[in-house]
């Protein structure tokens, strides 16, 4: 896949990821999700990478085997963070390959919107276990994630914890996130950008895929890269946005309210 514009990759950890799968096992899940089946070879951009695709395609799956493959825990958190609720992460990160970049990042985050909620246990039990010291809740803002909403503790982590020459690899982080903190995490992403970081983001939010120094791909077609306001998210959302009476009417038209 060739690009033509010349991009800075001095700060890239991860510059392409492979898959080499043989035999039987191509015919087995996951490498049957339309994700990890058109997988290939796919170049990353330096700054941030956006993954698209429909419900069920595979990119949570693609996502957490890439976080796997660079020595993250499955269910989130740091790299050395080492605890698992329930062992469901696939094979995947076993066929994967990662090219990575010259620079290594000095901070780096898998969160999943799914099981942050046993990440912020496992920080809490941590630090009921420490006798002294620095707590580790101090670099998320120093409360309890348990204690504060959804929203706020995503955006507590986005602001505390990711400090900046990392490697951050985001599923559906928008997913607690009100339409305003989805700004707020644009404007956090590029500070953490400017500061030597790359990103690896799956989202349905046409708000952060917004973006400007990203590829987005779309993982159902080949891993192409597509222009923004080509992506579905943009369009429907926008078709929703500036004629919604006529669009309620066509989704209402059968049943009554």
């Amino acid at each position: 896949m060739s690009h033509h514009k010349q991009l800075d990759r001095t700060s890239q950890y991860i510059r392409t990821v492979k898959k080499e799968v043989f035999g039987q096992v191509r015919n087995q899940y996951p490498f049957t999700l339309p994700a990890v089946k058109s997988l290939s070879e796919v170049e990353l951009h330096p700054n941030v990478t956006f993954l698209a695709g429909e419900n069920g395609s595979g990119k949570s799956t693609l996502l957490e085997a890439i976080a796997v493959a660079f020595g993250y825990n499955p269910e989130g958190g740091t790299r050395s963070f080492n605890f698992s609720t329930e062992s469901s992460h696939s094979s995947l990160g076993d066929y994967l390959t990662l090219v990575r970049g010259i620079s290594r990042p000095k901070d780096g985050f898998f969160l999943r919107a799914e099981s942050f909620y046993n990440v912020a246990t496992y920080i809490d039990e941590l630090d009921r276990e420490l006798e002294g010291g620095k707590k580790i809740i101090s670099s998320y803002g120093g409360k309890s994630l348990h204690q504060q909403s959804h929203g706020e503790s995503f955006m507590a982590l986005f602001l505390n914890r990711l400090t900046g020459k990392g490697l951050y690899i985001l599923d559906e982080p928008e997913a607690a996130l009100s339409p305003m903190r989805q700004m707020a995490f644009i404007s956090r992403m590029h500070d953490l950008v400017c500061d030597a970081s790359q990103f690896i983001i799956a989202t349905h939010s046409p708000i952060i895929m917004a973006y400007p120094n990203a590829y987005i791909l779309n993982v159902e077609q080949g891993y192409e890269v597509i222009e923004y306001r080509n992506t579905e998210h943009y369009r429907v959302t926008y078709q929703f946005l500036t004629d919604t009476e006529r669009m309620l009417k066509i989704l209402t038209e059968d049943s009554e309210i």
